[in-house]
């Protein structure tokens, strides 16, 4: 991306009655955002669903002399920058409908073949929720997985110092600039993250400090990994509004269960409860869903001759050979069978390694 096509972006981007998703509506019509706001109003409000309130600000001067304050900072800062179409910004986040249009990083990070996992969870996390955390990073650390969290207290910052003691690599998604560091207690641990990952955002260095841009930053978390984790969190959170855009990008979400007695698991199991969450009862849950395999250890698997199958095994497993790879509920409905048994008869297919579980909650016969 040249200057220009940034300045232009950044304009764009700080047009405040237009959000990513009608940014890149406007874009792609257009062809750039150079174009959009050369762009006479007139035309721009035959596009659907673009109204005169969210072009009232888009022909104000200051848009450009913003953002070339803000190409100084970028620049006189080494800030890194990713444009939604570019080959560098995050592949998952650009599944996202309301991803940023540009994204802003520091640090030294490295996205390419990684499982890359999203740790939340309350701020005042209990003694138990960070023996769980750490435990959870350590289990899945053979798997060498990105650790992504929001650098905020608690559950974030253990994940993430976590992460850093067994060298993996980790992501701070910020909800202020890359000009400052919020808490700022949490300054000491900016130079190893930066080492060993770093930092994303999508917020300028003039970003007003706002508790709404947590929200905001929570999509970023959720849509920079193929599954999140809740570790702890109480009845309403913003680790739940994690979980809940997950799931709205169709990713996975595990959650720690805790006695319904304790006030930081309620949030927890009320996502189990409601089937927005897979049960996370141990480490292992989390490959063995997402399908991971260890490298080093991974054989290959191979259908046993003769193999002898009960007569509800026969059924799950004729269904799925006749009809390729398919989801859990699916399968469920199409054999007359409760889930629950069906996810029994499934994992003992798999042990006998005529079936393998894939992304997303589908089985196929091998």
């Amino acid at each position: 991306m040249s200057e220009k096509e940034l300045l232009y972006t950044l304009a764009l981007q700080n047009v405040s009655k237009i959000g990513d998703i009608t940014a890149k509506k406007l874009i792609h019509h257009c062809g750039s955002a150079e174009a959009v706001l050369k762009e006479k109003k007139g035309n721009l409000l035959k596009i659907d669903g673009i109204g005169s309130t969210v072009l009232s600000d888009l022909k104000s001067e200051r848009h450009l002399k913003e953002a070339e304050a803000e190409i100084r900072f970028i620049k006189d800062n080494s800030i890194t920058y990713h444009y939604f179409t570019d080959s560098s910004y995050p592949e998952r986040l650009k599944h996202c409908i309301d991803g940023p249009i540009l994204l802003f990083q520091s640090g030294n990070i490295n996205l390419k073949n990684q499982h890359i996992i999203s740790i939340v969870g309350a701020r005042k996390i209990t003694t138990h929720g960070i023996s769980q955390c750490e435990k959870i990073v350590e289990r899945l650390a053979p798997y060498n997985p990105i650790i992504v969290s929001g650098f905020a207290y608690g559950t974030d910052i253990t994940a993430q110092k976590a992460a850093l003691k067994h060298n993996l690599q980790t992501i701070g998604c910020l909800a202020h600039g890359l000009n400052q560091v919020y808490p700022k207690v949490h300054k000491k641990y900016v130079a190893d993250v930066e080492k060993h990952g770093g930092f994303f955002t999508d917020f300028w260095s003039t970003s007003d400090f706002d508790r709404k841009n947590f929200l905001k930053r929570n999509r970023i978390i959720a849509g920079l990994s193929e599954a999140t984790i809740v570790i702890e969190s109480a009845e309403k959170g913003g680790s739940l509004v994690t979980a809940d855009i997950a799931n709205s990008y169709n990713r996975e979400v595990f959650a720690v269960p805790g006695r319904t007695s304790d006030s930081q698991s309620v949030g927890c199991n009320n996502l189990i409860k409601r089937q927005q969450a897979h049960l996370l009862s141990q480490p292992e849950d989390v490959p063995y869903i997402l399908n991971w395999h260890l490298e080093t250890k991974e054989k290959p698997v191979q259908k046993q001759l003769f193999v002898e199958l009960e007569s509800d095994e026969k059924v799950v497993y004729n269904f799925l050979r006749d009809n390729g790879k398919e989801l859990l509920d699916i399968i469920a409905l199409r054999c007359q069978m409760p889930t629950f048994k069906v996810a029994s008869i499934l994992l003992n297919l798999e042990l006998k390694g005529v079936v393998r579980p894939l992304p997303g909650k589908q089985f196929e016969a091998i």
